[in-house]
């Protein structure tokens, strides 16, 4: 498994790549979805294949609840058991410290890092974590190495080591405390990969927060040990404008030579802002979250199908659009389908949306090449 750099832009710090898997190439910068418990919602494998959606990533903790790795080994690992051929990454369970307390970082940061359940994370500590599960109560402990031995059952090309996410608003002492532990999982996490690599790769999380001390400590922590890539994970902050600082400031210390992974953004305006700092992949489930809401990108911006104005109209999404959705139905079909809540609905828009996107990463490592990025 490699990371090629084909191009760095002249007026940016973007750059055109391929991370080569044992199931395809993935060419960078791209976007990758998320498909928690092993498909995306409303779509089958070979829709999502169909598109050239390179890279998907599925969800650990949700797949050992339900139906569990064992389950998934059997079938041949994830790629065998939801039939899909091109890469998949797995990140390791540990964001559900942070979403089971928490919520959503859009939750945690509304509610300034207050808990919002009691009982679901039952105790971290220097070995790991005791979740309880969301599905029937049940106790689960999720340790550096039992998170591998998932990821590592579950078959996917890269995998993620153990970490935990504070809030945004954890003290200083909380967040050091964080940052020491998680630093050390990660470490056990490499040597658990090291023993029986089985051709994935590993990427190391970066932690820090906003907290710039903290983030170039991370850096220099995980590059120490040979990762294959690194994603930036922890808080990046409650504006974009934050997050962009706190890139700016992180990605520098990372090595130009293995891919730079963004850990949960892929809203469109944060697109235009990462890939021009280095990012090479991001995940977000935005795309398929706003289809499901009936909200549908185009090049004209977003489209809300369920207004009054798409009733009648025998307009496509997007007249420019190549996508299954926009060559055979029309903006009256949808607004119907979603006023009447037919469940194809949401595989046409999620269809539209994804295949924007595709096309979107493809024009920007276009114009990374031109250099107008």
């Amino acid at each position: 498994m490699t990371f090629e750099i084909l191009h760095t832009s002249k007026i940016s710090k973007a750059r055109v790549g391929k991370i080569i898997t044992s199931h395809g190439v993935i060419e960078t910068p791209n976007f990758v979805a998320v498909g928690t418990n092993g498909t995306i919602k409303a779509l089958d494998s070979q829709m999502v294949t169909n598109m050239g959606l390179q890279l998907l990533f599925c969800n650990t903790y949700h797949l050992l609840l339900q139906p569990g790795v064992a389950v998934v080994e059997k079938a041949g690992g994830l790629h065998g058991f939801m039939k899909r051929s091109l890469p998949i990454i797995t990140d390791s369970g540990g964001f559900q410290v942070f979403s089971l307390a928490f919520g959503s970082v859009a939750e945690e940061l509304k509610s300034a890092g207050k808990k919002k359940s009691e009982g679901m994370v039952l105790k971290i500590d220097e070995e790991g974590v005791l979740f309880r599960s969301y599905r029937d109560g049940s106790k689960i402990f999720l340790t550096p190495e039992s998170s591998v031995e998932a990821q590592k059952k579950l078959g996917a090309d890269i995998i993620i080591p153990l970490d935990e996410l504070p809030p945004y608003h954890a003290s200083l002492e909380n967040l050091r405390d964080s940052f020491a532990r998680t630093h050390r999982w990660e470490e056990r996490s490499f040597r658990a990969h090291q023993k029986e690599p089985k051709g994935q790769q590993i990427w190391g999380v970066i932690h820090g927060g906003v907290e710039k001390d903290l983030r170039k400590k991370s850096c220099e922590i995980l590059t120490a040990l040979a990762f294959d890539g690194y994603a930036v994970g922890g808080s990046v902050g409650k504006s974009k404008e934050e997050m962009v600082q706190m890139l700016s400031f992180t990605l520098p210390h990372l090595p130009k030579e293995k891919p730079r992974h963004l850990l949960g953004i892929g809203d469109l305006v944060s697109v235009q802002k990462i890939v021009p700092l280095g990012i090479d992949t991001f995940d977000s489930s935005y795309p398929t979250k706003a289809a499901r809401h009936g909200l549908l990108l185009t090049k004209m911006g977003s489209l809300k199908i369920l207004k009054k104005e798409n009733e009648s109209s025998l307009q496509p999404i997007d007249p420019t659009c190549h996508c299954w959705t926009c060559q055979h139905y029309h903006r009256s079909y949808l607004h119907h389908l979603f006023k009447a809540k037919e469940l194809v609905a949401f595989t046409l828009a999620t269809i539209h949306n994804l295949h924007y996107m595709v096309e979107l990463m493809q024009e920007m490592r276009q114009k990374i090449l031109w250099d107008q990025i």
